[in-house]
């Protein structure tokens, strides 16, 4: 499920070669990628909810090559995003994406931790959407630290040492919110106007590597990080 951006790709990826990726912690995280919006009757919706193509699209191969049926709706912090997932986990010093897979918008954070954790790292960071007993299990299994931020719970309340321990956590697990910053800042929005999630996932696997060179660029001109093997 997830494209990884492997170390044995020399050419394209110098900074995996010279050692850029030295970091043994991991920020894993997503975020929303809203694509155009599509305006289908109650009907239509329903049929394609239910995995199917509305009868009147297969009468008209032209337009149905003009509808995605991939996306979907979410809810988050009262905003209302259609369209994809870009979930990714990146170095937690060079900030520089490993690997990442797309999904709608409806896969939840979590169930995208098992697959991109495979062993390699020593401490994973990540907010607390990926909070739970099974993610601790997990890590543990793998003999990997977990700085997943803890949740507070109706009628229990964070205590100052887990208030105290999650800010700790944010000064490194904030860093993934950089990458992010940049597509979406930088790289003029993270709204895509292709149709599908075949061509809006290859676009934004597009846009990670871009973001990668990018910041490649920085810390070679800026010697930002120590550099090995060169």
């Amino acid at each position: 499920m997830f494209t990884h951006f492997r170390p044995e790709c020399a050419d394209m990826h110098r900074w995996c070669v010279r050692g850029f990726l030295a970091q043994p912690g991991k920020l894993v995280d997503a975020s929303f990628v809203d694509v155009p919006r599509q305006r289908n009757t109650r009907e239509e919706n329903a049929a394609i909810k239910a995995g199917g193509t509305p009868a009147a699209w297969a009468e008209q191969p032209a337009q149905q090559r003009q509808k995605g049926v991939d996306a979907r709706w979410s809810k988050k912090n009262n905003e209302r995003h259609y369209g994809d997932k870009n979930h990714v986990k990146a170095d937690a010093q060079s900030k520089l994406i490993e690997a990442y897979a797309v999904t709608d918008t409806s896969v939840h954070d979590s169930q995208l931790l098992e697959p991109r954790v495979d062993g390699t790292e020593v401490v994973v960071y990540a907010d607390s959407a990926y909070r739970s007993a099974e993610a601790e299990a997990l890590l543990a299994k793998k003999s990997v630290t977990s700085q997943i931020h803890e949740r507070a719970y109706r009628n229990r309340p964070l205590t100052d040492e887990q208030k105290a321990t999650s800010r700790q956590k944010l000064k490194v697990r904030a860093r993934i919110e950089h990458v992010f910053g940049y597509m979406s800042q930088t790289m003029k929005g993270f709204y895509r106007r292709y149709i599908g999630r075949r061509r809006n996932g290859a676009a934004i696997g597009f846009i990670n590597l871009i973001d990668n060179l990018a910041r490649y660029e920085q810390i070679a001109r800026l010697k930002l990080l120590p550099v090995r093997g060169v």
